[in-house]
């Protein structure tokens, strides 16, 4: 029964961790599937962490820092569009120019309008989305497996957390069923021919960074907010790459891509809950050395993992055909 309890809090935490990463990647799909590659779902998200930090301190509104968090992440999306739609700039470039400018420019006005080296102040409880109990939780607790699995596994969580996962499916559905996800997709693939067809390729590219944005709002919002209860410097912490390597590894699809967001976030969870699981005490010599290394390779568990995506090593993945090249409408 142990083992059970032990096997529900690793759901528990898996799903929490896992949830910037679901939003960041979903984000990226959109943005990819609509021709741009973006890599500066770092920086929304980081940008989104500080501007619903500092919102939600100030008004004493947790929904009011959501709302700033998603304004900012969609700001920063227009502006990686205006760089790479507009004006046909590279998209990498473009995204590496957006994550190192929000990485410095949050530590600065933080220091500027907090004095607090950077992070924001400590926000009191009505300015966090704090967990939501289900009904008959408590009463249904010591409940062997199914009362474990509702008022551990499914209760308890915030309301971040819940968006997140529906958010899975209405991608789906917005991107395989519906006329706008249809046109998403064709202007990934054929730009020319959607042109043709008489669609502003600009604009469809432009709704998909603003979708983008808005999804990377949320999930900067949730780590400052709602995992978190400050922003602190650089707290995106490479999520938003790893979200990207999430979105290669599902190969551009939404339900592939949140099995690999569920499998990054149980290696980061595994990290978490495995500190200090090691006596070294009893241990000497080369044992005690590597006894002493590994939560911290453990740590490094999802960055290994995305080299390996990266490298191919773990199945191909074919982008769309579209992605990373600036469309030029002929006159």
């Amino acid at each position: 029964m142990e083992q059970f309890t032990f096997f529900i809090l690793m759901l528990d935490a898996t799903a929490r961790v896992s949830v910037p990463l679901i939003l960041a990647s979903m984000a990226g799909l959109f943005a990819e599937r609509s021709g741009v590659v973006d890599i500066s779902l770092e920086g929304k998200m980081l940008g989104a962490a500080f501007a619903a930090a500092s919102v939600a301190w100030l008004t004493g509104s947790a929904w009011m820092g959501l709302g700033a968090g998603i304004v900012a992440s969609v700001l920063l999306a227009l502006l990686h569009g205006w760089a790479s739609i507009t004006h046909n700039g590279n998209q990498v470039v473009s995204g590496v120019a957006i994550n190192i400018l929000v990485a410095g420019l949050t530590v600065v006005l933080g220091i500027s309008f907090f004095r607090q080296g950077g992070r924001t102040p400590q926000l009191a409880r009505e300015e966090r989305f704090l967990p939501l109990e289900w009904p008959g939780a408590q009463a249904l607790a010591d409940v062997p497996i199914l009362g474990q699995l509702y008022s551990e596994l499914l209760s308890g969580h915030n309301i971040l957390v819940y968006i997140a996962f529906l958010i899975v499916p209405l991608t789906w559905w917005v991107v395989y069923r519906t006329r706008f996800g249809l046109r998403l997709r064709a202007v990934g693939e054929n730009p020319e021919a959607v042109d043709t067809a008489g669609i502003s390729v600009a604009a469809m590219r432009y709704r998909a960074m603003v979708l983008a944005g808005v999804l990377c709002g949320i999930a900067g919002t949730y780590l400052s907010t709602a995992q978190s209860a400050a922003f602190i410097k650089d707290m995106s912490a490479g999520k938003g790459f790893i979200a990207l390597a999430a979105l290669i590894f599902g190969k551009w699809r939404p339900k592939t891509t949140l099995l690999a967001c569920l499998l990054f976030g149980f290696l980061e969870a595994a990290s978490a809950r495995l500190q200090g699981a090691f006596n070294v005490e009893n241990a000497s010599g080369a044992m005690a050395e590597f006894l002493k290394g590994l939560p911290f390779l453990i740590d490094a568990l999802p960055f290994i993992l995305v080299v390996l995506l990266l490298a191919g090593f773990v199945g191909t993945a074919v982008a769309p055909k579209a992605s990373g090249i600036p469309y030029v409408k002929e006159r």
